[in-house]
């Protein structure tokens, strides 16, 4: 028995998410209906995390075990001869046979993208969030190194998701930078995400952006662990997984 680690990227727009769900079509149920195509097989597909309905992922890590004795370096080749456009296996590699995406990982980086022009574009409009409205940049900036560290991010949590033992968690880096084009990008990398937490923080910098939220009051609406104090959930196409860390 092999265990086959892959990655990979996917448009997230025409899927119900990562998770095969009964009746809607998911990332998840359309690489295992793949692999059954190729191997013969009916394999259980472990993933990093899952992700909601609209979310995209650059780097998504998932592994699956299988008896079949296709060259390595042909199965990316022969998945995505059977996957939809919208879904890619970059790699594969054999690994480990105690290897598993989800319990192995240590950590993650998601981006999110807010196009900050006055009109939406044509082409990116369901691959970036729009806001009209000006955002001051300097003080999303500074908002944004308040997330920095070990904190309880419990008001930063859509109900939902599957349980957790705690809500702390680490965010290790916290970057945000202004694109020439008018692109805001917000980055986070942690030892893990609450259920929506990269969405909802991205959502309170905008507030802050706003000047719906101060700047001076996000340390204590992180102690508050009080969603309602905390900024909107922005949608999800805006969205990335950009790594995944072992």
């Amino acid at each position: 028995m092999r265990n086959i680690k892959v990655i990979i990227e996917y448009d997230g727009k025409n899927f119900a998410g990562w998770q095969t769900q009964p009746g809607k079509t998911s990332i998840q149920g359309e690489i295992i209906k793949a692999i059954k195509e190729v191997t013969g097989e009916d394999v259980e597909l472990n993933s990093s995390g899952r992700t909601d309905a609209g979310v995209h992922a650059i780097a998504q890590v998932a592994n699956f075990k299988t008896e079949s004795k296709i060259d390595i370096s042909k199965f990316p080749y022969a998945l995505n001869s059977k996957l939809p456009n919208s879904i890619v296996i970059k790699s594969a590699e054999e690994v480990e046979e105690r290897f598993h995406s989800r319990y192995n990982c240590k950590g993650k980086t998601y981006r999110y993208i807010i196009n900050n022009n006055e009109f939406p574009s044509a082409l990116d409009r369901y691959r970036e969030f729009h806001m009209p409205q000006k955002l001051d940049f300097e003080k999303m900036k500074k908002a944004l190194s308040y997330f920095k560290g070990e904190h309880d991010f419990a008001g930063f949590k859509s109900s939902g998701g599957a349980p957790k033992k705690t809500t702390i968690r680490t965010i290790k880096k916290a970057t945000i930078r202004k694109t020439e084009d008018n692109r805001i990008i917000i980055e986070l990398t942690g030892d893990g995400f609450l259920y929506n937490m990269v969405r909802i923080i991205s959502g309170t910098i905008v507030d802050v952006g706003l000047g719906k939220i101060d700047v001076e009051d996000i340390p204590s609406i992180i102690e508050s662990k009080d969603r309602k104090r905390a900024g909107k959930t922005l949608p999800p196409h805006g969205l990335y997984l950009m790594e995944v860390y072992y």
